[in-house]
């Protein structure tokens, strides 16, 4: 079974954070961290994104309440984000997309069989 597409965007907050320090490294496919941030006082549902240890920004609100609640409960692994479009000509806010994918169950042969 493959990976799902879960949600695509772009990173809301990029020009307030990071990216511009490691812009030269955002290629298409670079992975992507999804941490949830519940104690952010202007976004209960907040998901912060990043690339190795820079914070780049978050997930939009209108596509943070589900990653939201899957990271608090410990799913970590259940998504797989990574950069899937790079447009260094756009205006900040809309250079950088990212793909959220739901990751397959790895179904391990000769377990409960």
């Amino acid at each position: 079974m493959d990976d799902r597409h879960f949600s695509h965007f772009h990173i809301a907050g990029f020009t307030y954070y990071d990216g511009v320090d490691v812009f030269d490294q955002l290629k298409i496919g670079a992975p992507l961290k999804l941490t949830a941030e519940p104690d952010n006082k202007f976004d209960p549902y907040a998901v912060a994104i990043y690339f190795q240890n820079h914070k780049l920004g978050y997930v939009p609100r209108d596509n943070n309440e589900e990653i939201h609640k899957f990271l608090l409960l410990g799913y970590e692994e259940l998504f797989a984000a990574k950069v899937n479009r790079v447009s260094p000509d756009e205006h900040p806010e809309q250079q950088i997309g990212v793909i959220v994918k739901l990751r397959a169950k790895q179904i391990v042969s000769g377990e409960g069989t």
